[in-house]
């Protein structure tokens, strides 16, 4: 037996008798972590001691965990003065401002299937406890603020519709949740609707379908922004997609999304986020109430149903008559 061999039978054994109680479903994620984190070891000398730029971040995995633990692993390295250069996939660049060199190699990416978090801690994407001690929230923010195009506060609803885990869409809007979104919130804010479309971004396995919300936003909802329609705005400059998300994102103190990298997204700037996810493994870890609200200190609230959500979009956006 080989000594690799033999140290993941130890780190199996060990996950077992620490997590003898959660099912081998989740169980795989938490072994994957303390993989990650024996990994890291071997770049102790590197990043503590010499601290010279030495470290080529790659990613062409699904965006969620690129934002959640990728983009914050680059950052720490920018900041510690060990970034040498970064690979991700097409549109990523303004994500990743902060590196020194970024490549946008990818178009297309791939479901999280374990190669990635020997390299990249936290990469597997769920556990109940992360190693954040290289992880730092990169500060979107305060890079991206100053683009001001309305005269009143803004409420982004970032949708979507994707097939889900071989299956049909699981999370989403739908027309009729739209209308009662809309309805409550255009009298007191500029909405923008965010749902992009296939050509726009870089996709993974889940295949973008057809909702049919942006010819009913137009008929129906006239004062309703669609994102993608302020890329022709004059005082927008935006490369792509990702940068324009950035740039409206950074003046918006209000969000409405859906579990994914959608949900991921809002919550790196701030303010408060309420975001509709009906399945997925951040429920069993408890992860919008641990890795979410720390990548930029953002109130998080999330719900399995239209019914509790809307409680909380009455409660938290809609101001007192």
């Amino acid at each position: 037996m080989t000594m690799r061999r033999l140290l993941g039978k130890c780190i199996t054994a060990y996950a077992r008798l620490r997590w003898w109680r959660v099912p081998p479903e989740q169980l795989v994620f938490l072994r994957q972590g303390c993989v990650g984190r024996l990994y890291q070891l071997r770049y102790w000398w590197r990043d503590r001691i010499t601290r010279a730029p030495y470290r080529t971040i790659t990613w062409d995995g699904e965006f969620s965990p690129e934002l959640k633990f990728v983009l914050p692993y680059a950052y720490w390295h920018h900041l510690n003065g060990t970034l040498d250069r970064t690979v991700s996939s097409r549109g990523t660049r303004a994500l990743y401002f902060f590196s020194p060199r970024h490549e946008e190699r990818f178009t297309t990416r791939r479901w999280n299937d374990f190669d990635f978090p020997a390299e990249i801690p936290n990469a597997q994407d769920h556990s109940f406890r992360y190693d954040l001690s290289k992880w730092a929230p990169v500060p979107y923010k305060a890079r991206f603020a100053g683009l001001r195009l309305f005269d009143r506060p803004t409420v982004v609803i970032a949708n979507r519709y994707n097939s889900e885990w071989g299956g049909p869409p699981v999370s989403f809007f739908s027309l009729d949740d739209l209308r009662t979104l809309f309805t409550l919130l255009a009298p007191h804010y500029q909405v923008i609707y965010n749902r992009p479309s296939a050509a726009r971004i870089v996709n993974d396995e889940s295949a973008v379908l057809d909702l049919g919300d942006k010819p009913m936003v137009r008929a129906e909802f006239p004062g309703v922004v669609l994102l993608e329609d302020l890329m022709d705005h004059p005082a927008v400059q935006a490369d792509d997609l990702n940068h324009l998300q950035l740039l409206v994102y950074a003046e918006c103190e209000r969000f409405l999304s859906i579990h994914g990298g959608t949900a991921t997204l809002a919550s790196c700037f701030g303010g408060t986020n309420i975001i509709l996810s009906r399945k997925g493994q951040e429920h069993f870890f408890g992860e919008f109430r641990t890795i979410y609200p720390k990548l930029s200190g953002a109130r998080i609230f999330a719900h399995r149903d239209m019914d509790t959500l809307l409680t909380d979009v009455r409660r938290h956006f809609v101001p007192a008559p």
